[in-house]
């Protein structure tokens, strides 16, 4: 099936699909959204993503007048441009809200890709790497539907669980093609954790 046939079978709404990639840091997950995204809007199809880190984010030079009133107290500035517009929210003691609560704030999409959240209960892409000397996830993670490895598929990976060659995104591209016309559309945040 063509990007533009898969494109054409997708309904998008709000309650969009959801795939997570996960791994280790220095597995490639980045490298490897980054060619999926780029193939993925070329044929037409609307891609989000929420990235998960557990470091303090800074998105603006402090001098900057939307740092600056952030930092007087703002709960939320957004800077609007032509270009772009960016919401940040300082938490301020709160709780770090779920991903469920970060998918409902996003616009619809047909796909939805999250990096990192490997505790969330949605399906899920493993980017393996072994020779990174950690441990895999997909042994222990029921949501992983598929690994995408630099190595061949070991013996005795759990059925149901597609393994993928990292170094051959065409595949990774065909199996979520594949996906993405086959799996259920998940209501936001009825796939996650609250």
């Amino acid at each position: 099936m063509s990007h533009t046939e898969v494109a054409a079978k997708i309904d998008t709404n709000q309650s969009g699909r959801v795939l997570g990639v996960v791994g280790w840091s220095g597995s490639g997950k980045t490298t490897l959204l980054e060619k999926l995204v780029a193939r993925l809007a070329a044929a037409g199809l609307r891609v989000n993503i929420v990235k998960h880190s557990h470091h303090d984010i800074e998105l603006e030079p402090p001098r900057k007048d939307s740092a600056r009133l952030r930092l007087a107290g703002a709960a939320e500035v957004m800077i609007a441009s032509p270009y772009r517009t960016a919401i940040m929210r300082e938490l301020r003691g709160e709780a770090e809200p779920s991903l469920a609560e970060h998918l409902r704030r996003l616009s619809p999409a047909d796909l939805t890709l999250v990096e990192g959240y490997k505790w969330e209960a949605v399906p899920k892409l493993e980017v393996f790497r072994p020779g990174l000397g950690k441990p895999a996830l997909y042994p222990d993670d029921g949501a992983i539907v598929g690994v995408v490895s630099d190595v061949a598929r070991p013996a005795g990976v759990r059925t149901g669980v597609v393994w993928l060659d990292l170094n051959d995104p065409d595949e990774v591209m065909d199996w979520l093609h594949g996906w993405l016309c086959s799996s259920p559309q998940v209501p936001v945040g009825a796939a996650v954790n609250e």
